[in-house]
């Protein structure tokens, strides 16, 4: 049995990448998302949160013992080592597990012919060697602003222009209308990868 296609989803913050993960849910793809896994291990993995409170200190832990993932934000936007330092902390753990779960998904008596994987920074970490293809989404700046809280200038300047994504990339969409139209084009890009 052939193995489940992979293809990773990428693109800038606002840009809609949970949406477009969501509709390759819906048309059939098993999905996982980058983020998700990372808000597990600040949850779960003991390593990791000793290691946060030992960089850190108790100052990312609230009151009721989580991580405060807004606390870190804080300090890791203004501070590029300790950016570099969370990511080379987290990275690894959150590709292990991704790749872990694709395994997973092509032993399954009925593995499902595509998984889909959000992946934030695919390309600023040379991630997109693991994936059979890369679907970018893009939306305008001010679609962005409005759907993020995360001030652009603070994390955008070390993130590839969406210019470049999108020529590296297999798929490209931007996200801007209707979840019928974002179906729409997952279901022509679900239908390029099954020829």
């Amino acid at each position: 049995m052939a193995r489940p296609i992979a293809v990773a989803i990428t693109g800038g913050i606002g840009a809609g990448k949970s949406e477009a993960l969501a509709a390759f849910a819906r048309n059939g793809a098993a999905v996982i998302s980058s983020d998700d896994i990372v808000h597990r291990l600040l949850r779960e993995d003991e390593s990791v949160r000793a290691a946060l409170r030992e960089r850190f200190g108790d100052d990312v832990f609230g009151e009721d013992g989580e991580v405060d993932r807004g606390a870190i934000a804080e300090l890791v936007f203004v501070d590029r080592e300790a950016l570099d330092w969370l990511e080379a902390l987290l990275h690894p753990l959150v590709v292990q597990e991704y790749m872990g779960w694709r395994e997973r998904q092509a032993e399954l008596d009925d593995p499902p012919s595509v998984t889909a994987t959000e992946v934030p920074l695919l390309y600023e970490v040379g991630g997109e060697g693991r994936f059979d293809a890369v679907v970018v989404v893009t939306a305008p700046p001010e679609v962005r602003g409005a759907r993020t809280e995360v001030a652009a200038e603070e994390r955008e300047p070390r993130l590839l222009p969406d210019s470049v994504k999108v020529a590296k990339a297999d798929f490209a969409y931007v996200n801007d209308g209707s979840l019928e139209r974002l179906d729409d084009f997952v279901q022509a890009v679900l239908r390029e990868l099954s020829r």
